[in-house]
């Protein structure tokens, strides 16, 4: 919605956007340019709750989205895609037509093949064979749908990862979760919408996964912490009760939506909404986090402890959230990055993620959420069939990074149960059959929210955006 009311070149804002100061500029654009528009593609009046439900295009099979974000690259060829002749192979370079040009950061294309480090067997129903290392997926597996042809764009960490979160490369667009809030608005009033956590060691591609990007700040993720208070700021400080804080409020409140109403920045109503989701938040938050009123054998099933930060409470929480109205949950586990050590790097965090993420699909669908509630897991790309050995940067047995096929798994909200997608050939090296890109899964996962990907639109800097850009497509095949 373009602002053109007179008094808005009273306002710092109008200032800046009319004397072309560079960096005011370019960090206001979003506030300045962009028009915030329904699914429907129709722009609604200012509002002091920029995060009212809306609508979805059409009928959704998922109400909310738990993400499991598994950054650094997990191995596809050492758990989830097995490849006898890549065993044979080791030892050797790997074919040149295979590899067909590319180059890598780390070890040179003619570097040996590396054959899968871990036994593979059947399991379930649906026979589908894992690792030896993810016992928890294995007793889930029926409930799963392995897709082993997820290729991306990106060959490096921040970019690859801002890039599966984002649709670009670069920092500045909006994730997936702001899309969704954006698209289909809140939930709950006593929690955000969508919500941030994280584990392991730091996320390369850092804020940029979780940002507005252009869109509302109201949209971006809120970072829940491991432990003491889940965000910052949330007790009062001393001397401070109930009520003198809600007086505060109120006043605040009210001349900001008289600001509002004079120059229809959506960013006053996000500060509106920002203060008064604060104020829940003191009470809810607190409530959200508290462990102990979880049943021991449900902290058993997720290998969880109330008082220690893990990938397994993380998961635990995320469930609580989405029981609590949160549409978004995305949890980063860091640590995947095995350019040395594969063996090792992939039983440590296997040994970390893979109870808590089976103990998660279990526990969804004992209290009949799974069918509504879209579980993802997998990383920003995989790892080249070809060992990484560094004796100058001290690694061995390692695999660098692999972004023309990958492996990730999904299930409930819809998704086909039991089934694996994709082939890839028999060195896991380029996708053979039915290939996914990371704007497919976008644009599926959108689907399943009873959101049309290339309908999902925010007009900026003179043209439509959407989280697929200009690809994509709804994986069907892959949908119950």
């Amino acid at each position: 919605m373009a602002h053109s009311n007179p008094e808005t070149l009273h306002s710092r804002r109008s200032f800046l956007q009319q004397g072309g100061l560079g960096l005011g500029q370019i960090a206001l654009a979003s506030l300045l340019t962009g028009s915030l528009e329904s699914p429907a593609g129709a722009a609604p009046a200012p509002t002091t709750n920029p995060l009212a439900a809306r609508p979805a295009h059409f009928a959704p099979r998922a109400k909310a989205v738990i993400h499991l974000f598994m950054a650094g690259g997990p191995s596809h060829l050492d758990l989830f895609d097995p490849k006898p002749k890549l065993a044979e192979y080791e030892g050797r370079p790997i074919p040149p037509e295979v590899i067909g040009g590319q180059r890598y950061a780390f070890i040179r294309s003619d570097a040996a093949a590396l054959g899968p480090r871990f036994k593979f067997t059947q399991h379930g129903q649906c026979g589908t064979e894992l690792a030896e290392v993810l016992p928890g997926l294995a007793g889930v597996v029926d409930q799963v749908c392995l897709v082993r042809s997820v290729t991306t764009d990106q060959f490096n960490h921040a970019p690859a990862q801002i890039f599966f979160n984002t649709g670009f490369s670069q920092p500045g667009r909006p994730s997936m979760g702001a899309w969704v809030t954006y698209g289909l608005g809140a939930e709950s009033r006593e929690l955000p919408a969508f919500v941030v956590m994280s584990t392991g060691a730091g996320i390369s591609g850092g804020a940029a996964n979780w940002s507005s990007g252009f869109l509302p700040t109201v949209h971006s993720g809120v970072r829940f912490r491991n432990q003491g208070d889940p965000i910052l700021n949330v007790s009062s400080p001393p001397g401070i009760d109930r009520e003198t804080q809600r007086d505060t409020l109120d006043l605040v409140g009210k001349l900001n939506r008289q600001r509002l109403e004079t120059i229809g920045d959506p960013e006053i109503a996000t500060r509106i909404a920002s203060y008064e989701m604060a104020y829940r938040l003191q009470s809810s938050a607190p409530e959200l986090t508290d462990l102990t009123r979880e049943t021991p054998e449900t902290l058993e099933l997720y290998g969880a402890d109330p008082a220690k930060p893990s990938f397994a409470r993380a998961c635990l929480l995320a469930r609580r959230m989405v029981e609590r109205g949160v549409r978004f949950v995305s949890i980063y586990h860091e640590g995947w990055d095995a350019h040395s050590d594969v063996v090792g790097n992939h039983k440590k965090n296997c040994g970390e993620t893979d109870r808590p993420a089976a103990a998660l699909v279990k526990d969804l669908a004992r209290r009949g959420l799974l069918d509504e509630t879209l579980v993802i897991w997998g990383g920003e790309f995989g790892r080249t069939p070809m060992v990484e050995s560094n004796a100058a940067l001290g690694r061995s047995l390692g695999r660098d990074h692999h972004p023309q096929a990958y492996s990730m798994w999904l299930a409930g909200g819809g998704i086909r149960p039991g089934m694996s997608y994709g082939r890839t050939d028999e060195l896991g090296f380029n996708i053979v059959e039915n290939p996914v890109h990371v704007h497919d899964l976008q644009a599926t996962i959108l689907n399943q929210l009873g959101l049309d990907h290339e309908r999902l639109t925010y007009r900026y800097a003179g043209r439509d955006f959407r989280l697929t850009d200009v690809h994509g497509k709804v994986v069907t095949d892959i949908l119950a």
